[in-house]
């Protein structure tokens, strides 16, 4: 638990996901980045924020959990059946919301495994998600040159098919007229308890815990860096380390 100045937005939960197991960097969520466990940037950067009141940390990782309760969270023990692979992150995000009492207050679901993130996107999504009363807001990246135009099928025997249609590329060879695409990038997801509880009428499926009022903000390349393999484990080192240096050479001046 962290208390904070009073805002009127200033109740919000963060509810930080760190499930143990990972099969593309195993112990990514407390592996170290630019210096420190990765875990310890989310659980910093939900501590800055002026409109989270609590931080909530879910996760059956003994490790992360110890860097948790030394930086002064809530820990909630999350079960084998919500900590294996197929397990949904709104699942996890509702036993640990239930865990604590279930308050109607705004939810911030951060993911341990985001070291790089902006210092005004959790406020932006928070604020965002009570002047609209939509039921959700989440960041999302711009798609450059992975644009869903230029994604193809590579069959068998090598040949080249559209993904969808019957023309390549759209046509499009240019990424200047591609048209605008984004996908989401694990920055940050805020959204109403009632949206959370699935309590907002959605249609069944598998973002249904988002709602129907859905709001995007959107980032810049390199703004949002989650780790799920080595090499995004150096961008996020090699972006971090190069944030420290500025600060270090602002701060002598």
């Amino acid at each position: 638990m962290k208390a904070k100045t009073s805002m009127a937005t200033s109740n919000a939960i963060a509810i930080i996901l760190a499930r143990g197991g990972s099969k593309g960097l195993p112990g990514k969520n407390h592996a170290i980045v630019a210096d420190q466990p990765c875990v310890l940037w989310t659980l910093q950067a939900a501590s800055s924020s002026s409109t989270i009141e609590t931080i909530v940390v879910s996760t059956d990782d003994h490790e992360v959990a110890s860097i948790a309760r030394e930086f002064g969270c809530s820990v909630v023990d999350r079960p084998a059946d919500l900590a294996h692979d197929t397990a949904t992150i709104d699942d996890a995000a509702r036993h640990a919301y239930e865990s604590i009492g279930s308050p109607a207050v705004p939810i911030v679901i951060l993911y341990a495994n985001v070291p790089v993130r902006p210092e005004s996107l959790i406020d932006d999504a928070v604020n965002t998600l009570v002047d609209s009363d939509c039921d959700s807001v989440q960041s999302y990246s711009v798609v450059g040159k992975h644009h869903p135009w230029w994604t193809v099928r590579v069959e068998e025997a090598g040949t080249v098919q559209p993904w969808e249609g019957d023309t390549l590329y759209h046509n499009c060879y240019r990424r200047q007229d591609l048209p605008p695409a984004h996908v989401p990038d694990g920055g940050v997801i805020a959204l109403t308890s009632d949206a959370l509880m699935c309590r907002v009428g959605a249609n069944n499926g598998p973002h249904c815990f988002l709602g129907n009022d859905r709001r995007g903000i959107i980032t810049s390349e390199g703004d949002v860096v989650d780790i799920d393999s080595r090499i995004d484990q150096m961008v996020a080192d090699a972006i971090l380390n190069e944030k420290l240096r500025e600060r270090a050479v602002h701060a002598d001046r």
